[in-house]
């Protein structure tokens, strides 16, 4: 820093810090040997805390607001009334400004495949990533435990260590939730807040507040994805006559090999095949039993009969061809003489002619 530069800083009392970048943590406002002038401005905007160090030893955290530096506890003497220390003060002191704003869309993502148990593949590998956002909670911790002295600490600085802490953490909380891999989808938001508890601690050591992680994906091994969706096309299929129909036509609207087509084809037939072999038989139906037969007495119903006692009926004259008779399986009385299986009984039957004695030859 140059002559004019020194006398320049000793003339501006107003110590503020406005931040044009997108990753800034951590600022040091920057003065000529750290003085500040008895009587200076302090600027403490929102979405930020200052820490104002004095001779290495932090005096003061501000939260947001405006502050005059006139307390004499604190080394705020201008260089220009100590012209015998040759712009050199006695009294050193800095100003620390902390971004509490969220950080967010910071990267996280498995370098390696997670190993859990799945009760339907078994042992699976995982790959996950997303995203995560952050804020510096307690900037006294944030100093001692992570910047240090560090005049420009941006994001990128810690972005690995956070990081591996989410994967680690991400990998346990997986491996031990017994959640189905077909499941894991429908549980990201879930998976995202529970890690998101898990590891909150671990970062408020450092000062650093976790707001949230978020689950973007989780994927699996190609073998595994490619048995997927083998299953997931078996299930569109569906009907196999019809996707078998499908393909056939589409194969000859297309110009498709013949081989394709005799192999759709060869499927369709297949199938035709199985279809009439595993076709059950039609069933005989059962004969009728003799005693079936009822018989209109009157207006009231008697029986059932068997053929031989509706025999001696007809020769009684007790069932005659117009008596209404019935059995199971019939709409309605119909008359005996009309049913076949009892015409039988009505029929005469006459013997036919005895034919003639032929006469015997007498020998001569």
């Amino acid at each position: 820093m140059g002559l004019w530069d020194k006398l320049m800083g000793e003339f501006v009392d107003v110590i503020e810090w406005t931040d044009d970048s997108s990753d800034t943590m951590v600022y040091r406002f920057e003065r000529h040997g750290n003085e500040i002038k008895y009587g200076a401005k302090l600027t403490v905007r929102e979405s930020q805390v200052a820490i104002f160090v004095n001779e290495g030893e932090v005096a003061d955290v501000l939260s947001p607001g405006l502050y005059v530096l006139e307390t004499q506890n604190l080394p705020l003497l201008s260089t220009l009334q100590h012209w015998d220390h040759g712009f050199q003060s006695p009294f050193k002191a800095e100003v620390y400004f902390f971004n509490t704003k969220q950080f967010t869309n910071l990267k996280w993502g498995t370098s390696n495949p997670v190993i859990v148990r799945d009760s339907e593949f078994g042992a699976v590998r995982l790959r996950a990533f997303g995203t995560y956002a952050i804020r510096i909670d307690d900037a006294r911790k944030f100093m001692q435990e992570i910047m240090g002295t560090d005049g420009n600490f941006t994001v990128d600085q810690i972005s690995n260590q956070l990081r591996s802490m989410i994967v680690t953490r991400f990998s346990s909380v997986v491996a031990g939730a017994n959640i189905p891999v077909l499941d894991l989808a429908a549980n990201y938001e879930q998976l995202g807040q529970f890690v998101t508890q898990r590891i909150a601690p671990e970062f408020a050591a450092y000062g650093i507040k976790l707001t949230s992680i978020m689950l973007e994906n989780i994927s699996l091994p190609t073998e595994v994805e490619d048995a997927l969706d083998k299953r997931t096309s078996m299930g569109v299929i569906g009907n196999l006559d019809k996707y078998l129909q499908f393909q056939t036509a589409e194969g000859i609207g297309n110009g498709t090999s013949n081989s394709a087509l005799d192999m759709g084809m060869g499927f369709a037939v297949a199938n035709k095949m199985a279809e009439v072999l595993n076709k059950p038989a039609a069933a005989v139906p059962p004969p009728i039993p003799d005693s079936s037969w009822h018989v209109a007495v009157g207006q009231e119903a008697s029986g059932p009969f068997g053929l031989p006692q509706l025999q001696h009926m007809v020769q009684s004259g007790q069932l005659t061809a117009t008596t209404l008779v019935w059995q199971t399986g019939m709409a309605s009385w119909q008359a005996a003489g009309e049913m076949a299986a009892l015409q039988g009984l009505f029929s005469k039957q006459t013997p036919p002619p005895i034919p003639p004695a032929v006469p015997s030859q007498s020998a001569e």
